[in-house]
């Protein structure tokens, strides 16, 4: 077809209290992948929620186009009747099913109210094999890695006969390697005449595989960007678009933030206290087994030191340990503890339970805040106290001003976007969410801050912000651990960087010595 195949027009969504949209347009060619950017918050997931139906037809003002057609959608399900299929960050798989069972729920191939599963099966393996996905159909979604899942999510939509895919961070949670497969995947689903739709914090892989990219802020529409010459943005087919040659990493990041970023990571600046160059944390020869497979070590023989001060980074490819070594070692959250001591200024300690950790001078901020770091229920209040309930509680009932107080100030100063310090936590975008567990523990006031991807999934505004708080932790002599699969901002952010791979360190690198091509070779070390 020729003209575009989406057109969202001065689309408004309101929730209590906050204007979420205002007055946003979108337009997407046929066979176009068009990027959309923004800083969290911006409305990047409530308009695709209202483009599938979520928030449904009604509950917002303004115009959808598909195919040249007004739609009105009531649901979900009216959205993807139509081709307009939405694949979320988190992803909606039910694990003991198998890939057939999946694909197919909710639109079995049945006769008579009976399943056919030999017609169900040689679906799925066609649709397999479309996505490059060489596993069974029978095999169940838990044996699969988060990257296949993903591969089994887009060949769900292509069951539906999808003509317009959303891709909400596709690749938030994934390696580089699956990232990859799937960045190729998307660009093969383009040549076949769908359209994309994909949300991203990374802006590498938008550069790779976008056409086009609109960027919004503060719910609103701030322009839209021609990456490439493509079907999206022919001549007559987008008439909003700003075409530029190339249109760099720092050309986005101005339109979502508004400003300029000349520096991303704020300058560091040794720490010249007291207790300077004191070892606070010291972890000898730490070795943890795997929580089912108690003959397999996840974490073999680790010994690490950290400074007041400093910041220490830990680099590794996914399945290195780099996470389990953090668990394990605060209140030994992970897997079976086999042998090693944990060392606090000077002193061994016991951190054999959290709290026990936590009584220590220890915290550990979660790469899975959703699963481990907070209560999506309760609100920012409740969340940033939950650590240090006994600074708030006299004679054990909890003075609920003083924890106000305290919320609001953490909720100024670390710049959480929410109307009251009573909101949801659930209803925050992930920088804020990320922001309100680091409040928890900052106020906590440990020795020992482990962070465990504390950027992960949120845009590079807020990731500006967090930098410059953990800079501001390590200025006032705390010790900071900082595990990343980012491999630039370990670069910038650490002092010295330790790599693991398969459960062991490789090396130590000065800050003076590290490149991501040196940390690249240590991380990928046989240590067999």
């Amino acid at each position: 077809m020729s003209g575009p195949v989406l057109q969202m027009r001065d689309i408004t969504k309101t929730f209590p209290g906050v204007t979420a949209l205002s007055g946003v347009d979108l337009t997407v060619g046929a066979g176009e992948v068009h990027a959309i950017c923004g800083e969290n918050g911006a409305g990047k997931s409530t308009l695709m929620k209202v483009l599938s139906g979520v928030h449904p037809h009604g509950s917002y003002q303004g115009e959808i186009l598909f195919e040249g057609e007004p739609v009105a959608f009531r649901d979900i399900r009216a959205s993807e009747r139509r081709g307009i299929v939405i694949i979320h960050q988190e992803l909606a798989l039910v694990p003991h099913l198998s890939i057939a069972e999946n694909i197919f729920l909710g639109n079995e191939h049945a006769h008579r109210g009976v399943v056919s599963w030999s017609e169900t099966h040689r679906h799925a393996a066609r649709l397999l094999k479309r996505v490059g996905l060489p596993d069974r159909p029978q095999t169940r979604i838990a044996d699969l890695g988060v990257g296949r899942q993903q591969l089994v999510e887009i060949a769900k939509a292509l069951a539906k006969e999808v003509r317009l895919l959303i891709l909400d961070e596709p690749t938030a949670a994934l390696n580089d390697e699956d990232s990859d497969k799937l960045l190729d995947l998307i660009l093969e689903l383009r040549g076949q005449g769908i359209a994309c739709i994909l949300i991203s914090h990374k802006l590498g892989e938008i550069r790779r595989v976008a056409d086009s990219v609109t960027i919004l802020r503060d719910g609103r529409t701030v322009e839209t960007l021609a990456v490439r010459d493509g079907p999206g943005t022919e001549a007559g087919n987008v008439s909003n678009v700003t075409s530029i040659a190339s249109v760099s990493e720092e050309r986005i990041i101005r339109g979502m933030v508004g400003r300029d970023l000349d520096h991303r990571f704020p300058p560091r600046t040794p720490y010249r206290g007291e207790d300077a160059g004191r070892t606070a944390l010291e972890v000898r020869g730490w070795t943890v087994h795997h929580p089912v497979d108690h003959q397999r070590k996840v974490v073999d023989d680790v010994s690490l030191q950290v400074r007041c001060g400093e910041i220490v980074g830990l680099a590794g490819l996914m399945g290195a340990g780099r996470t389990e070594l953090a668990m394990s070692v605060f209140g030994r959250s992970y897997g079976s503890y086999a042998s090693g001591t944990v060392w606090i200024d000077g002193r061994e300690v016991r951190t054999r339970s959290v709290p026990e950790a936590v009584g220590h001078g220890l915290a550990y901020v979660t790469e899975d805040r959703k699963k481990y770091g907070l209560n999506l229920i309760d609100d920012i209040r409740r969340n940033i106290s939950l650590a240090s309930l006994g600074s708030f509680a006299r004679r054990g009932v909890v003075d609920e001003h003083a924890e106000r107080r305290v919320a609001e100030g953490y909720r100024t100063s670390m710049n959480i976007k929410a109307p009251s310090v009573f909101e949801q936590v659930g209803r925050l975008s992930g920088g804020n969410q990320q922001k309100v567990v680091l409040s928890r523990w900052i106020h906590a006031d440990p020795e020992v801050l482990i962070l465990d991807e504390p950027t992960r999934g949120i845009d590079v505004g807020a990731k500006s912000e967090i930098y410059t708080v953990i800079d501001k932790l390590a200025a006032r002599g705390k010790a900071v651990v900082f595990i990343s699969s980012e491999l630039p901002e370990l670069l910038g952010m650490c002092d010295r960087i330790y790599t693991m791979a398969a459960g062991r360190l490789t090396a130590e690198v000065p800050r003076a010595e590290a490149t991501q091509e040196v940390l690249m070779r240590h991380m990928t070390q046989d240590r067999s």
